[in-house]
């Protein structure tokens, strides 16, 4: 007979004592039916969480909502008569034990969803006069038909409390004054709403933020675009019939990939500052009278940058370039040449779109990258040079440079916070836009 399966309000409504009762003590329709592990478990949950709720859990959410009420200060103690320094509360852990607190509220709701689920099913057994699962049974299940519940168990528990618990902090924080004029524990913070938002976006640190925002897309796109164009460029003339030594040539520039990139960086910041080698040799051959301004100079060393990322990123562009030239339908470009194409042809209509198709996800991910290339700008500049308009922030900065310097320089931790939401935002948004043209275009193919 097919059974018909019941909803959890319909199970609940229609459903014996034993299911009403799972509703208000867990597990309790799994005891009865003889899951007894099954049972424990659930009835464990919630005699712990409302034990740790009743106990700590009531604290921590009061706690979050005011983030601290006894500040740090010294206490005139009569019996020394001399003032002791009093701890108060700390807004940081009252804040981090608060969204904690949260999650685990959650979990707690979910494993008593999973509680009614099961014990739903226990009901729907009954009703058509099946068998109750043994332990043996739901032991097979779990390692058969569930083995990827048991597998995923605990690097889920790992996101939820390295990665969700984080950022969940990370975006809370964006909305309180937790900046270096409140610092815990000497100082509390509290919420402040959109009070840093509209700062950033509206206030003082508006007129840093924008055009910082305006160079970190620009840099992108040049860093992306450039890396690109003549990394495909590069893969086409080693290619190219005829030349000779191609497994020399691509082996010299894949090597310049086999050196760590910081090393690179910071070789780079001594070879272009102003008393470095470039800078030395130039003026000894008398070709400039004074050291050109690569890092000092803020046109200058935007260029730099640009021209010093497309060292390290060239080479690993020719390399899938070369993957994809090496794979060409050959037939296409032989009938193209009998057409009478010539070979800026066959390479505009034919060559080049099959590569910008088969590397436009790649593309994306480098742009996306390339807004939060923290390596490049940190070690060759520093985000200098300094910029007097701006707050905490040089010429050269990223808005992800930014943040760093908000938070280890200013300890602006609010401010940071929301430049961390707005640069999610932005590579989000990119992200799925780009994603949906090219999979459109995909499909269009």
């Amino acid at each position: 007979m097919q059974t018909q399966k019941l909803s959890v309000r319909e199970a609940l409504k229609v459903g014996d004592w034993r299911m009403k009762l799972s509703a208000i003590i867990m597990g309790t329709s799994q005891l009865l039916h003889g899951q007894i592990l099954k049972g424990l478990w659930f009835l464990a949950v919630e005699i712990s969480f409302f034990t740790w709720f009743f106990a700590r859990g009531i604290k921590s959410l009061q706690s979050l909502i005011t983030l601290g009420t006894h500040k740090q200060g010294f206490v005139f103690d009569k019996k020394l008569g001399i003032n002791v320094l009093h701890q108060g509360d700390n807004s940081m852990l009252l804040l981090l034990f608060g969204v904690a607190t949260i999650l685990v509220v959650v979990i707690f709701f979910y494993q008593y969803w999973v509680n009614l689920k099961s014990a739903r099913k226990l009901q729907e057994l009954d009703l058509y006069h099946k068998s109750i699962p043994t332990l043996k049974e739901d032991l097979s299940a779990l390692l058969d038909s569930k083995l990827h519940i048991l597998l995923m168990s605990v690097p889920v528990a790992g996101v939820v409390a390295f990665t969700i618990l984080p950022l969940i902090y990370m975006i809370s924080i964006a909305f309180t004054n937790y900046d270096h004029n409140h610092l815990p524990p000497k100082n509390l913070f509290s919420w402040v709403g959109f009070e840093n938002l509209g700062n950033v976006l509206g206030g003082d640190v508006a007129s840093t933020f924008f055009p910082l925002l305006g160079w970190t897309i620009v840099w992108a796109i040049m860093a992306t675009v450039t890396s690109f164009l003549f990394g495909v460029l590069l893969a086409m003339l080693i290619n190219a019939k005829g030349i000779k030594g191609k497994k020399v040539y691509r082996t010299l520039f894949i090597l310049t990939m086999a050196v760590p990139q910081f090393i690179t960086l910071l070789i780079m910041n001594n070879l272009l500052n102003d008393s470095g080698m470039v800078n030395t040799m130039l003026m000894n051959w008398h070709v400039i009278s004074h050291p050109l301004p690569f890092l000092t100079d803020g046109t200058w060393a935007k260029v730099t940058v640009i021209i010093v990322n497309m060292w390290i990123g060239i080479p690993a562009t020719m390399l899938v370039t070369t993957g994809i030239l090496q794979n060409l339908n050959q037939d296409q470009i032989e009938a193209a040449e009998i057409d009478g194409a010539n070979k800026f042809q066959i390479f505009r209509d034919l060559t080049f779109p099959q590569i910008l198709f088969v590397m436009a996800p790649s593309l994306i991910q480098q742009f996306i990258g390339n807004i939060n290339n923290f390596n490049v700008i940190f070690l060759l500049t520093g985000g200098g040079p300094m910029n007097s308009d701006y707050y905490n922030a040089g010429d050269t900065d990223l808005l992800v440079t930014w943040l760093y310097k908000l938070t280890i320089d200013a300890a602006d931790y609010n401010l940071a916070s929301v430049i961390g939401i707005l640069i999610f935002t932005l590579s989000a948004v990119f992200s799925l836009f780009a994603y949906k043209r090219v999979n459109k275009m995909n499909n269009l193919g």
